[in-house]
């Protein structure tokens, strides 16, 4: 009898072990996912630059507070942008889809530059980066080539390959569709230098072109831009945000010289 009870009341003790165990594994596993769930997520901090960004070079476009650095193209009447919540907002308009309106440009021109931005767009909207952009015409696109911004998905208009985001607008399709879905952020970034011009979103290079060459050249003649004979001729000027009667937002510009 004794011989039979000594392994039940081994093996009870050894359950009893295990289980003791299994809750010391528990209490640990729960103890750290609790930890990890109350440590806050660190705040965005937004048009800021680093000491090592500022060290290489680079500057804010917009500072997050007002339009300092900007105006509106060849001085013309605009209220539509405004800094907002930290960001370089765009109300836009429900009505007026117009590529005359209020185009908002920096003060300084730039020739040979690296360029990176944050942007979010409202549904249906469209926008574009331009560079290079001089003045002497009645719109900014007229002179300086586009980085466009549109949604992709849903555009109420059928959309050509060079009209997708990130395109070199009219000229350079994207290699590949990058951008995100409809209210989140995108980064984009563009390089300039000496006539080679790189467009990126989201990581991937969209764009990998050489302006003034006799392709570049053929394209101008033979597409869009025929009738426009200041298009791309600049090799300096100012970065442009287009106002295409979209809402959009802008955050964490930045540029550097090259």
């Amino acid at each position: 009898m004794k011989k039979m009870m000594l392994p039940v009341f081994a093996a009870a003790a050894l359950g009893l072990a295990s289980c003791g165990n299994a809750g010391s594994d528990g209490e640990k596993k729960d103890s750290v996912t609790a930890g990890n769930e109350n440590i806050a997520a660190a705040p965005e901090v937004m048009n800021a630059l680093t000491e090592a960004e500022t060290a290489a070079g680079w500057k804010l476009l917009f500072n997050g507070n007002d339009l300092n650095g900007w105006r509106i193209y060849k001085g013309k009447d605009g209220k539509t942008w405004s800094a907002l919540d930290g960001t370089l907002h765009c109300t836009g308009s429900a009505t007026d889809k117009s590529d005359m309106r209020g185009d908002l440009i920096t003060t300084d021109q730039y020739e040979h530059f690296e360029l990176v931005a944050d942007w979010k767009l409202a549904p249906q909207g469209n926008s574009g980066i331009l560079y290079l952009v001089t003045e002497e015409f009645e719109a900014p696109y007229m002179s300086g080539p586009e980085y466009q911004i549109i949604d992709d998905n849903n555009f109420p208009e059928k959309l050509e390959d060079w009209q997708k985001s990130g395109a070199n607008y009219a000229m350079n399709p994207p290699a590949k569709l990058a951008a995100k879905p409809i209210g989140e952020w995108n980064h984009t970034r563009i390089v300039v230098n000496k006539g080679k011009v790189e467009h990126w979103l989201n990581g991937e290079k969209v764009v990998d072109t050489q302006m003034w060459t006799p392709e570049w050249e053929k394209a101008k003649a033979t597409g869009k831009w025929k009738a426009y004979k200041g298009y791309g001729t600049a090799k300096k000027g100012h970065i442009c945000l287009q106002d295409h009667g979209s809402e959009i937002w802008f955050k964490n510009m930045k540029i550097r010289p090259l």
